[in-house]
């Protein structure tokens, strides 16, 4: 079988790797995003996907615009592929390269569908508090991933998961998922499912605004917004801008779900009375991290970032600031 592979970051790699490792598949083409600076040093650097493409010795193309790069829509018609993989390529097909493979064009989506469609899928599952997710991979179609879907897995979200957490993991469920739906698709055996679009949800980009935190919100609201746009919350102390990276909150029902170092910490906090405004610093727990008021519950600060450091555990950033009693982080 044919197939050429749309894709561009990280999440994307098991997916393309698990298709060169196929005897039975042909990689005979890589389609990725162009260079990018990045970095501190903003040096241009290939995306994860291309890099891995250039190993194996793919032919290689990254138009900025594919639907009007004439050059590359001659080049995929020249592929003659059976399929198109798209696994977080970052550009949209238009109707005619949709047209163009022998079995049409799928898509490894990180949700399960028809919830959280769009670009941010798993960010936006974690800062909504769900406990599962999963990947579906679906047939493409001119709408924002509303094709039929041709196989899920799931996946279950715990307390302390992260994006990257979920994402590693829902890029390898992945990988498998397109190597069976590849043999179902060439034994015609895969029924697709059409989308329930009443029970759709949607999962736009995320805003660099959504990074900052309000410590008036309730604690598993902070909590889930830390973890799902990892490593990017923000909010200020003593006029510096700190990063949390990993926090824990720490209130019903939540302690069944945290380890038991976590949850040996509920004879504390029932003994705390703390009428302190939100975002005031009311414990400072040698071992775990500093202890936030929010304005529902008690958030532990596991792991931070000071401005210009190095990511610390929270413990070591308490004893390392000489942090007090009743400071507040501001609202970034």
């Amino acid at each position: 079988m044919r197939v050429v592979f749309f894709g561009t970051p990280e999440f994307a790699v098991p997916s393309l790797a698990r298709l060169l490792a196929e005897p039975d598949l042909a990689v005979v083409g890589v389609v990725t995003q162009p260079d990018q600076r990045r970095g501190r040093g903003s040096q241009v650097e290939a995306s994860p996907v291309k890099q891995l493409g250039l190993q194996a010795g793919c032919p290689i193309l990254q138009p900025q615009r594919l639907n009007r790069d004439q050059a590359s829509l001659k080049s995929l018609a020249e592929f003659q592929a059976d399929v198109f993989v798209v696994v977080a390529y970052g550009q949209i097909l238009s109707q005619a390269l949709l047209a163009l493979p022998r079995w049409g064009c799928i898509n490894g989506h990180g949700s399960l569908l028809p919830a959280y469609r769009g670009a941010a899928p798993i960010q936006r599952c974690i800062v909504d508090g769900q406990t599962l997710t999963g990947m579906t991979i679906m047939q493409m179609d001119r709408g924002m991933d509303t094709g039929a879907m041709l196989l899920k897995s799931s996946f279950p979200i715990g307390l302390l998961d992260n994006f990257v957490d979920v994402a590693e993991a829902l890029a390898h469920q992945c990988a498998d998922l397109l190597v069976a739906t590849l043999a179902g698709l060439e034994a015609q055996t895969l029924v697709p499912e059409p989308q329930d679009g009443a029970l759709a949800s949607y999962a736009p980009l995320i805003q660099k605004e959504e990074y900052g935190l309000d410590w008036s919100r309730p604690a598993i609201a902070l909590h889930n917004q830390i973890r799902g746009l990892y490593p990017h919350c923000v909010t200020s102390l003593r006029g510096q801008p700190l990063k949390i990276m990993a926090t824990a909150p720490l209130l019903q029902p939540y302690w069944q779900a945290l380890p038991p170092e976590l949850a040996a910490l509920e004879p504390w906090v029932a003994s705390l009375e703390s009428t302190a405004p939100a975002g005031t610093l009311v414990g400072l727990l040698k071992g775990h991290g500093p202890v936030v008021q929010t304005g529902h519950g008690y958030l532990l600060l596991r792991q931070v970032k000071p401005s210009g450091k190095q990511v610390q555990r929270g413990a070591d950033f308490l004893n390392g600031s000489h942090l007090r009693l009743g400071e507040r982080m501001g609202i970034a």
